[in-house]
């Protein structure tokens, strides 16, 4: 059965690079592309049929103008090497980018969704681009991987996996995590940030069952004492040149909203480090 990957495109350059990155790492594998364009008409809304009589006319020269630059992005050359483990489907929406990903993610079984973390209208000076940190914190029925725009493919020397030890992670959750690991023989690194010198018996009980289920991969521990949570990751990952960050976006869990704006900055200054963010399947 070939994994559905979905990769949203503005046809910005970021967005490209995500795309190659993305059927690169994934070479070997049985997958199913979809090429996703989410194009913003003002004024149109699909609950308010009437919004159409309007903009009939914008939605037309927006939907001909997407089309032809999806016929450009398919002349790429990652769409042009014979693979026979590869196929794509091109789509183009009209509407909000997020519903947009929701309904194409449930429609089509998605299982994993890989962005560029800028796009075409982004800030240049922005950390991360609004609709990466959009996407990884409201499209939770799958892991989003953000990639940063001026990187090319390369499998990671490590994977560092954050962690408190308070949450109790299953299987199903850190799945593309082991999968990765597994594609790319990277190890994975799993950091505590310790404040306090003993663990709960629950922490014990988390951290053995973390064991458990990254056993198929190759994993270490470390320790970091006495520092910032966030500034902790960074320097880890910047000393060790580490090659992606992993973690689970759970509610409430060590990190608060992981993408709270202190979170952005911080973990965004690791700009050559790509980003997985994996989710509460029950959320």
């Amino acid at each position: 059965m070939k994994k559905k990957i979905l990769l949203p495109t503005d046809f910005s350059a970021n967005s490209n690079n995500a795309i190659h990155y993305a059927i690169k790492l994934y070479k070997e594998e049985q997958c199913e592309f979809f090429i996703l364009h989410s194009c913003y008409v003002p004024g149109y809304a699909k609950s308010n049929l009437l919004s159409l009589n309007n903009v009939d006319q914008t939605l037309a020269a927006a939907k001909e103008a997407a089309a032809e630059k999806m016929e450009e992005l398919k002349k790429q050359p990652s769409f042009n090497v014979t693979n026979t483990n590869h196929t794509f489907k091109y789509l183009i929406k009209i509407g909000d980018l997020t519903d947009n990903l929701k309904e194409t993610i449930k429609s089509n079984n998605i299982a994993l969704v890989v962005m560029g973390t800028r796009g075409e209208t982004d800030s240049k000076h922005l950390i991360l681009g609004s609709n990466a940190v959009v996407t990884m914190e409201k499209v939770r029925a799958c892991p989003v991987l953000a990639i940063p725009g001026h990187i090319a493919y390369k499998a990671p020397s490590e994977i560092v996996f954050p962690t408190s030890f308070k949450t109790t992670y299953t299987k199903a959750e850190l799945a593309t995590l082991v999968e990765i690991a597994s594609l790319t023989n990277a190890p994975i690194r799993v950091l505590y940030i310790q404040k306090n010198l003993d663990f709960s018996n629950k922490q014990i009980e988390n951290k053995a069952l973390l064991n458990t289920i990254l056993k198929p991969t190759t994993f270490t521990h470390h320790k970091l004492y006495s520092q910032n949570l966030h500034n902790g990751v960074r320097s880890f990952v910047q000393s060790r040149d580490s090659g992606l960050i992993a973690f689970v976006n759970k509610k409430h869990n060590f990190f608060g909203s992981i993408f709270s704006n202190p979170m952005v900055k911080d973990l965004g200054n690791n700009t050559n480090v790509p980003i997985l963010a994996l989710h509460n399947l029950i959320n």
